[in-house]
């Protein structure tokens, strides 16, 4: 290790973009060990970690409970007696009560104690934060001193504003680096660097900006961690989607530092940063909660198609048990590309017709239903007969069950609540239909690095061309009981991600019909959102976290133009598909 004291204008600090478990103090605090070690033999004099990373972030509630403050403080008061060894200080965040007061902060660890804590100031309460619930807000900050370095540290939201880096910048701080906790969204990673832009060209000081990497439920942290000089230009940048504990060396020329060295990276974007974003957070979220592996339905259609691909990628094939689910609607086309999907993954493959299942239930209920016509309700029974022997099959094996229904789907309710709405995860539940098209053909030609998954086309061109049907009636298809998908997704997303007026998206060339019989299917499926596995955030507005409309909602915009019919009040019955649009 480096035990010399480095000369006051020249700094090597350790970015380490590495993964951590909300909760896991202790495993948590042997990553943090095992990164300062690595940071030591590259020559570092400082280790910067991500927001909270000792806790895990976000921690939610579990930060009011005083055992957890406790053990956080305990593990953080060890790790800095480790640093008397003379190797890298390290900022390290943790949750930190002063005065009966919880804060999201950060410790300076150097020398065999705590050096100096700051506190997070702009605590973010939108989207998907909540932090003013479990956190109060720290006062304006002046700079850590650090070997004859004055170290501004702004946490996260800090630099979302201007006050904390103008204080940090007027009581002298040299140099800003910043710890975060910033999830992904498709053009993430270009709106950060316009803010650390923003705020570098404010205080005329370099930042490091240091994010977080790995998947945490809904919330994927793709790092892409980055550097820019006084002069607005790009000092380095780490890859995204992986972890990295990197090098960086900065030294003080004409008054102010500069980086000397420091790694390039690419950055994905796009459909590729989305795709690589579901492959993380289906492989965090299955193992960090220590599944053994998943196990879903492999229908021949394309939602489910992705799913597998994406589960391949994320675990390895030799972790993925696919079963086809068979009924007289099946087609025999569809079981061909199921069974040619899975070979071509390299996934374990099962036929279990599910017949005798469904017979049985409509059985036991015939003298029920005796003197009705069949109808929707006897596509619902096909559909939880399917999530019923799934579920089985998790139960008796332990693998998790991935749920596969798109955003487009899931906006509308066209899903069975307990049938395919069954499931511990959705790896593709905030990617719209089209967008599912356009992942599945980019996976043929494309693999994410450090994806598990084979080489080349994985996903049989026919499933990606054919009509997409949930085959729970004769020559059935989804634009039977619904608008074309270009169309549905658009109305879509200017109703959830823009909450636009009904008027406005009818401006846009759609029917004044269409678009308000989305938006009643859009409010009176939220018992069914409700109800829905968790999935991976790749839009500004997922359901979950983002989008929290109440159940009970009698609301319709009525601005479109008068004379239209009033659909949003008249009854929306639509017949089709699985527990489709009921009221």
């Amino acid at each position: 290790m480096n035990t010399s004291t480095p000369p006051a204008d020249r700094l090597v600090i350790a970015l380490a973009q590495i993964n951590c478990v909300v909760g896991d103090i202790d495993n948590n605090a042997r990553a943090i060990r095992a990164a300062r070690a690595e940071a030591a033999g590259l020559g570092a004099d400082l280790v910067l970690f991500s927001e909270l990373f000792l806790a895990g972030y976000p921690p939610e509630d579990l930060v009011l409970k005083p055992a957890f403050q406790e053990s956080c403080r305990t593990a953080l008061e060890a790790l800095a007696r480790e640093t008397a060894d003379g190797g890298p200080a390290m900022l390290v965040g943790s949750p930190w009560v002063e005065d009966g007061r919880c804060h999201n902060a950060v410790a300076l660890l150097d020398h065999g104690r705590i050096e100096a804590v700051r506190f997070k100031v702009d605590l973010p309460n939108y989207g998907v934060f909540d932090e003013k619930r479990v956190f109060a807000p720290g006062p304006l900050p002046g700079p850590v001193s650090f070997r004859g370095v004055r170290l501004g540290v702004p946490i996260c939201e800090d630099i979302w504003g201007e006050e904390v880096v103008e204080c940090l910048a007027e009581t002298g701080a040299e140099i800003l680096l910043v710890p975060n906790g910033s999830p992904y969204w498709r053009g993430k990673h270009e709106e950060r660097l316009q803010v650390a832009l923003a705020r570098v060209v404010e205080s005329g000081l370099p930042m490091i900006y240091l994010n977080q990497f790995g998947g945490q439920d809904e919330l994927v942290f793709d790092g892409g961690s980055f550097a820019l000089h006084a002069d607005r230009s790009l000092a380095l940048q780490l890859p995204a989607f992986a972890e990295s504990v990197a090098r960086t060396v900065w030294e003080r020329r004409g008054g102010g530092w500069v980086c000397v060295e420091g790694p390039r990276a690419a950055v994905p974007d796009g459909d590729e940063a989305d795709y690589a974003a579901c492959v993380l957070g289906l492989r965090d979220y299955v193992d960090k909660n220590r599944f053994p592996g998943v196990v879903m339905g492999l229908s021949g259609g394309i939602d489910s198609a992705l799913c597998a691909a994406l589960a391949a990628d994320a675990l390895g094939p030799e972790r993925v048990h696919c079963i086809m689910l068979p009924y007289r609607f099946t087609s025999g086309e569809s079981l061909t590309d199921a069974e040619l999907c899975a070979k071509a993954l390299g996934v374990r493959y099962d036929n279990v017709p599910i017949a005798p299942a469904v017979e049985g239930v409509e059985a036991a209920l015939a003298g029920l239903f005796a003197g009705r016509p069949r109808d929707i309700i006897e596509e619902n029974i096909q559909s939880r007969a399917r999530g019923l022997l799934l579920m089985a099959v998790s139960n008796k094996f332990g693998p998790m069950l991935v749920t596969t229904g798109n955003k487009s789907e899931m906006s509308v309710g066209y899903a069975t609540i307990y049938g395919d709405m069954n499931g511990g995860f959705n790896p593709i539940k905030d990617l719209y239909k089209m967008q599912v098209f356009r992942l599945c053909a980019l996976r043929n030609r494309w693999k994410p690095e450090g994806a598990r998954g084979p080489d080349g086309e994985v996903i049989p061109v026919n499933i990606i061309v054919k009509p997409p049907s949930a085959e729970l009636r004769e020559n059935q298809k989804d634009q039977d009981s619904l608008p074309p998908y270009e169309v549905l997704d658009d109305v879509l997303e200017c109703l959830v991600e823009r909450e636009m007026r009904v008027s406005d998206i009818v401006a846009r060339g759609h029917d004044v019909e269409i678009v308000r019989k989305i938006e009643r299917l859009l409010y009176i499926a939220e018992y069914k959102r409700r109800q829905s596995a968790p999935g991976v955030k790749v839009t500004k507005k997922n359901f979950g976290r983002d989008r929290r409309y109440p159940i009970v909602n009698r609301f319709r915009d009525s601005g479109a133009a008068a004379t239209a019919p009033d659909v949003s009040i008249a009854p929306a019955k639509i017949v089709g598909g699985a527990e489709r649009f009921e009221e």
